[in-house]
């Protein structure tokens, strides 16, 4: 083994953030009734129905932000909150400019907003409020669909060319991307996997509390399958410093990979590849969506590989199949191809 990946392993940074609920926000909880003290309530309604962390985690940072509106407005108890506060706070958020003068994203506005909905209309079904303010606030128009930019079979090449296979490290990251190519994973799917999650005999990945808090089990590709025995053979020993840790992929630190990390790196590894196309993971997962329609999957079993809860998100991928159906049409088709009947 070089010591070129021995050196690199103990060199590389990583750090690993912990995300969790804090009553030590510096909000009001003096009386039952307060919005943060309904929020708490709302909250531990959440988990105990078993909602996924990560939809806690996006309601508890929506209502945060709304609770520091209200209370800066001496917007206290819950009750107090009328229809016209809500129209306040939507243009509140509409107007709002982050730290680079740039606004806030309509999908970001609508996830705040629609947080405080869900909030407001639990509360009056568990009569902690008479009325439900929220009841017919008018949430901004979703922006327009964008057809999701997948890469060529040519651009995937060159981008598993990049990690340096000599490399220890470079196994690794070489299995990181031949798996989200292959399964179509979230990149907080795959920080989430387990050394238990992933089948090599049978060739399927078990992913646990996916988005929405659902699991699925998908296949594997051959190609994948070989980078992983690759990286579980070769580098994952050199990286293991606790043998009780059970993530699949590991930093130099022995520790589990965050997904701010795996979404920085891969957009730079397609940045290093000359791949002059904007996003990250999802660069991965849409490729393997559209390249699996255009090679004739069915739309459902596309959506079940993905992990969507409903088929219209998927549908996006046939538009996208469509401009490529064209392109092949207008090569191939007689009627097409300037040629005209005698």
């Amino acid at each position: 083994m070089k010591k070129k990946g021995i050196s690199n392993i103990k060199g590389m940074r990583h750090t690993k953030k912990a995300s969790r609920v804090s009553l030590d926000d510096g909000f009001d909880r003096t009386q039952s009734s307060t919005l943060a003290s309904l929020l708490d309530t709302w909250l531990a309604y959440l988990a105990e129905r078993n909602y996924s962390k990560r939809t806690l985690d996006m309601n508890t940072w929506a209502l945060r932000s709304f609770i520091s509106w209200a209370e800066l407005r001496d917007l206290k108890q819950a009750h107090s909150i009328t229809k016209p506060h809500l129209e306040s706070y939507q243009r509140y958020l509409y107007r709002y400019r982050k730290q680079d003068k740039q606004p806030l994203g309509v999908t970001t506005q609508r996830q705040r907003l629609g947080a405080v909905q869900r909030y407001f209309a639990y509360l009056c079904k568990h009569n902690y409020l008479l009325a439900n303010p929220a009841s017919e606030l008018e949430l901004p128009r979703k922006p327009h669909n964008h057809l999701p930019k997948g890469l060529s079979i040519d651009e995937l090449q060159s981008l598993f060319s990049v990690p340096d296979i000599t490399d220890p490290l470079g196994i690794r990251d070489r299995a990181i991307l031949e798996l989200l190519y292959a399964t179509g994973a979230r990149r907080s799917e795959l920080v989430n996997l387990n050394l238990a999650d992933i089948d090599l005999i049978a060739q399927t990945l078990h992913i646990i509390q996916g988005k929405g808090g659902k699991s699925r089990v998908v296949p594997i590709g051959t190609t994948a399958i070989y980078w992983l025995t690759q990286y579980l053979d070769k580098t994952r020993p050199l990286l293991e410093l606790n043998h009780h840790e059970t993530a699949l992929f590991i930093s130099g630190y022995g520790q589990r990979m965050s997904g701010t990390y795996i979404g920085n790196w891969v957009a730079k590894q397609i940045k290093l590849a000359g791949i002059n196309k904007q996003g990250s993971c999802h660069l991965l997962r849409h490729s393997c969506a559209t390249h699996m329609l255009e090679n004739g999957a069915d739309i459902r079993l596309i959506q079940q590989l993905l992990g969507h809860a409903r088929l219209d998100t998927t549908q996006i991928y046939t538009q996208v199949a469509i401009t490529h159906l064209k392109e092949v049409y207008n090569r191939t088709h007689p009627s097409s191809t300037g040629k005209k009947k005698a």
